[in-house]
């Protein structure tokens, strides 16, 4: 088994990072589709794949608190399924061809085998041992003691 590093930020997890290329995919492949899809198919499709991205970011601000994590998980993959709807209705309005559909159906498939494995392991990505090496230490601040008119740290 090869050595994974240390994840600091959700810009680290790979279904992040293929979320966020499908999308960018995704983006270049609709500025094809036709002018009257723009408010519909075209929208829709960004839309839920910029999502998926999205909800594994929010996912990973949630780590504290382990049922909200897999909550935000669920949302993305719920956002990857719903992209591959779109995706096969792109590919049946002839939008896309079976190449273009294939491709993007894998990488979608691959998103969901990601996530489904952070959902599996969410105890390994919400240890508190993880959360408090990724947080900022607490600063101490000051307040002024109104009697005294004294600086106090806490």
């Amino acid at each position: 088994m090869s050595y994974l590093p240390y994840v600091e930020s959700f810009r680290d997890l790979l279904a992040y990072q293929k979320a966020k290329a499908m999308a960018k995919e995704i983006f270049q492949l609709t500025k094809t589709f036709p002018r009257e899809e723009a408010y519909s198919l075209t929208d829709q499709i960004r839309r839920s794949s910029r999502s998926i991205g999205a909800q594994i970011a929010e996912a990973w601000g949630k780590r504290s608190y382990e049922k909200h994590f897999i909550s935000k998980l669920t949302d993305a993959d719920g956002e990857q399924l719903e992209t591959q709807h779109w995706i096969d209705t792109a590919a049946d309005c002839s939008y896309l061809n079976t190449e273009q559909k294939s491709s993007l159906l894998k990488q979608c498939e691959e998103i969901g085998r990601l996530v489904g494995g952070m959902i599996a392991k969410s105890d390994k990505f919400c240890s508190t041992t993880l959360t408090s090496v990724v947080r900022e230490e607490a600063e101490a601040y000051f307040t002024r003691n109104k009697r005294d008119d004294e600086l106090t740290e806490n």
